[in-house]
């Protein structure tokens, strides 16, 4: 059976602290997706650009945070969920297999928050895979609505029987979003078990990867100083066997 790793990572736009104490953080997030070894890489809160940030860190990328990150002879996918006053972030994938073709569709709930899903179809062993990169809201009523919503997309957007994977932060501290899930046929680890949230002392699983026609096999954590420094969560990388 081939092994698929899938690694899902909010990265917290490449930068940590608050203030002048803040710190860019994107070189050292550069070499941690690489360390990852990854098939596949979702991102949330990753920046195409800000211009305040760019002016005030001198060593701020040229490139759109996802290009950056994209370890030699990955592909990127990039599409923007949040504008704000001086850019815009949403969410990414990186694959070292062929990218096939991908959309986004807006998931904001409300006017005070941007919310978004990536959907790409990947060519991986000649098998196609859909990976839907997501990060919901932060109110529970929301979280409950963008679950349908994401119900609806996969039924109108992803094939019957074709293998799909779920990925990102959910926000989600009980189990509504997860037994949603369940119910769609979507399987993950075991929920609350593999805490990501907040990076110094994770006390709680907000990020996840949902699949569907994979088999799970193990699902892993990094920890300590130099994960915790890089963003406020932490990344999961989970592994799956493929179908024959």
């Amino acid at each position: 059976m081939k092994t698929l790793r899938v690694a899902t990572y909010n990265i917290h736009k490449g930068v940590q602290g608050l203030g002048p104490q803040r710190r860019l953080e994107i070189h050292n997030l550069g070499l941690a997706v690489e360390q990852l070894d990854a098939d596949i890489v979702c991102l949330q809160e990753v920046r195409k650009m800000n211009r305040r940030e760019a002016q005030y860190f001198a060593r701020w990328p040229e490139q759109p945070q996802a290009d950056f990150l994209a370890p030699e002879g990955y592909e990127a996918v990039y599409r923007t969920n949040a504008y704000t006053r001086h850019g815009e972030h949403g969410n990414a994938m990186l694959t070292r297999w062929p990218v096939l073709g991908h959309q986004h569709e807006d998931m904001s709930d409300h006017r005070f928050e941007q919310r978004g899903l990536l959907h790409s179809e990947v060519m991986v062993n000649g098998q196609s895979i859909h990976v839907l990169v997501v990060h919901l809201g932060l109110i529970r009523a929301s979280r409950v609505r963008q679950a349908a919503q994401l119900e609806r997309f996969i039924e109108r957007e992803v094939p019957a029987g074709v293998p799909l994977i779920v990925a990102g932060d959910f926000n989600d501290w009980g189990e509504r979003v997860h037994r949603h899930f369940a119910s769609m046929g979507l399987k993950t680890f075991d929920p609350g078990a593999n805490p990501t949230f907040p990076a110094r002392l994770p006390l709680v699983q907000l990020d996840y990867v949902y699949t569907r026609g994979l088999q799970p096999l193990h699902v892993h954590v990094p920890r300590g100083k130099a994960w915790w420094r890089m963003s406020d969560h932490l990344p999961l990388i989970a592994e799956f066997g493929m179908p024959a």
